[in-house]
Formats: C-alpha cells, structure tokens, sequence
C-alpha cells in the first residue's frame, strides 16, 4: 500500500467481517487517556526497537499529537490481523498502521483526516530501463482519469516497452499497472514484496512498483544496494485520501481531538519535517 499499506487491501474482507459482530457499546469517556494500537513491524512507519519500545514516523508523530490535546496515548504491538476485531470490542481506543482510507473500510470504522498520502514509484537496478529518479523532483498527481492522466502513463509506457514489471498481489498499484502497462510489458505478480525485490536484483524483472515509503526502508539494506528509484513518483487522488488514525464510528468525540491536532501538525510543517526523517520524501496529504 503498503501506502499507503495497500499490501493489506486483499485481507480487509475477512477482517471487516469479523469487527462487524463486534462492535462495542457507546460509553462516554472524558479521554484522559487511550490504548492505540500499531503493529510495530512495518518500518519506516513503525517498528520495534531494542528492547521492546515503538519507534519510527508514526509513534513519533503520535506522542506529538497526544501533547497537543493533553492526552496520555499508550502504545502496544499487535498483529493487524487482530486490529479491527479489538477496535471493536474496545481492547484499542485507536489504530495507527499506515492505514489507507478506503471506502470499504470506511463502512466499518471511522478515519481521522489523512496523516500522510504517500506517492508510489518505480525502481530498477538499471537506468536504462527508466531514468534514475532526480532530488526534489515534485510528485506527479494523478486523478484515476484517463484523459488527464494520459500524458505520464504514455511517456511511462514508451519506456517500459517490452520490459517485465514486478508488482505486489491485492494493491491499488497492481491494478494501476495492470490498466495501463499489461498491453506492452509482462506483468509479474507476486504474493508479497520481498518476494519481487528479489527477483529484482536478481535481473529476472526489470522493474518494481511500490509506495516510496516501502522503498525507504528497502534501500537501507546492504543487499539491495543495486536498487534505485526511477521515473516519477506518483501520487495523488489515484491513491485515495491517504493514510489515517481509525477509531470506532461512536468515538466521533475522540476522532475530533485527533483532528484538530494533526490539521495543526501538519500546519506547523511537524509532519514533514518527521516524513524528511523517517521516509526522506514528503508524504504530507
């Protein structure tokens, strides 16, 4: 979605399913304090650090948010696919996982307003394939609409001509790979993305698609030195509002605080100062 986490798109279903028969009780609460869940395994947004505390772009943004509407925000590790049911049965006040906001989702749980909107890329270990991307090149927005998006599909198509693309299963960018390059290049889909990442430096596909998030922590890694991004990177509404805090749908309460908090964040360049950190491009929505 990764995105975005958009890698979690295709186990949504099941998980919806299961948070719907679980919805708790509305209580009225003064916040004094709240249990937010994240997963604490998907560095750069979060991840665990020695000794079992929570670090990365998220728990760092949290505690900023938390400081400004003068609640205590306890962070704890859980796997996603025990999030929503634990929402829902009032284990977790919030969660906080790199969650894309999606209309699906949307039926169940309550968003805050996007925290982040993440652009995707490309990446290629030769830059013949497509050029190395250039610093501080702009993100081009796409809307989802082929007429206003034809121009960077075309140019993008000329140049992966022939070419294998590797892609991640049940993502938004495997269907926008899909749509717009199946018809002049191989197609390879794979069921996670270090599966592809291998085959990448391997030579066995020429190029990958992912959220350039993904690619931050990817890239840190001695093994794949060889990789680098490549084109344009691609964000807008094609993607979806972004990433945001989830909460249940009666908390509208709580949602409002954190709402109030990040619009502030994101105001004083809080966000983007902590995205240059963790991500080292700006994924402010």
């Amino acid at each position: 979605m990764m995105v975005k986490r958009m890698t979690w798109v295709a186990r949504m279903g099941a998980v919806l399913g299961a948070a719907a028969v679980l919805a708790a009780p509305v209580q009225a609460k003064e916040w004094k304090s709240v249990t937010v869940a994240l997963e604490g395994g998907y560095a750069p947004w979060n991840l665990t650090l020695p000794g079992g505390k929570l670090g990365g772009f998220e728990p760092e943004l949290l505690a900023n948010l938390c400081t400004r509407i003068k609640i205590q925000c306890n962070m704890v590790a859980q796997d996603w696919d025990g999030m929503i049911p634990g929402l829902q049965a009032g284990k977790f006040d919030v969660l906080m996982d790199a969650i894309s906001i999606t209309p699906e989702r949307e039926k169940i749980i309550a968003f805050s307003r996007p925290y982040a909107a993440t652009p995707a890329t490309f990446a290629v270990t030769d830059t013949k394939v497509l050029p190395k991307a250039a610093p501080g090149a702009p993100v081009v927005k796409l809307t989802g609409e082929a007429k206003t998006d034809q121009p960077t599909v075309d140019s993008l198509r000329k140049q992966l001509k022939g070419k294998t693309i590797g892609i991640q299963s049940g993502t938004v960018y495997t269907k926008f790979i899909n749509d717009s390059f199946k018809d002049v290049a191989t197609i390879r889909v794979y069921k996670t993305s270090p599966e592809r990442d291998l085959d990448l430096v391997a030579g066995r596909i020429d190029a990958s698609f992912d959220d350039v998030t993904y690619y931050a922590a990817l890239m840190d890694k001695k093994e794949n030195a060889s990789i680098v991004l490549a084109g344009p990177k691609i964000g807008g509404s094609i993607w979806g509002p972004g990433e945001g805090l989830a909460f249940r749908k009666q908390d509208a309460d709580l949602r409002a605080k954190f709402d109030t908090a990040i619009a502030a964040a994101l105001a004083d360049g809080t966000v983007k100062k902590l995205a240059d950190k963790w991500f080292k491009t700006d994924v402010t929505p």
